[in-house]
């Protein structure tokens, strides 16, 4: 009986977060905001499911799987991982060279390769 208990509350909880991931998915205003709904709230949810079909196969069933394990393993990798790249996509797509601050030495952004000025001192060398 507690065993039944503690899968129903990690399944719950874990519809809970996806449920609060998926609102905030659709509710928050730009995109930088949008991006913590998924990778946070959402992760959080598909944790607990996973968590709650790891005890039942553990609890009730007395096998051991190892599935849910590696699913989460690749959910918390990939995660923050695709949250980097949509991150610098908005970056790229809403920032212009003049927005930026100066390069320093490098002479360029990696994003933003721009042309060089032949007044400006700071970006004499050439392009690569």
């Amino acid at each position: 009986m507690i065993i039944e208990i503690l899968i129903a509350i990690c399944v719950v909880i874990g519809g809970l977060f996806g449920l609060l991931g998926s609102y905030g998915l659709i509710k928050l205003n730009d995109s930088m905001s949008r991006l913590h709904a998924p990778t946070k709230a959402s992760t959080l949810g598909v944790g607990g499911v996973l968590l709650g079909s790891a005890l039942h196969d553990w609890g009730i069933q007395h096998e051991p799987s190892v599935h849910e394990l590696l699913i989460c393993m690749s959910l918390l990798i990939t995660a923050p991982v695709t949250a980097n790249f949509i991150a610098k996509v908005y970056l790229n797509r809403h920032t212009t060279p003049d927005m930026l601050p100066s390069p320093g030495k490098d002479r360029i952004w990696a994003t933003h390769d721009r042309k060089q000025l032949a007044d400006d001192p700071d970006t004499q060398s050439t392009p690569k």
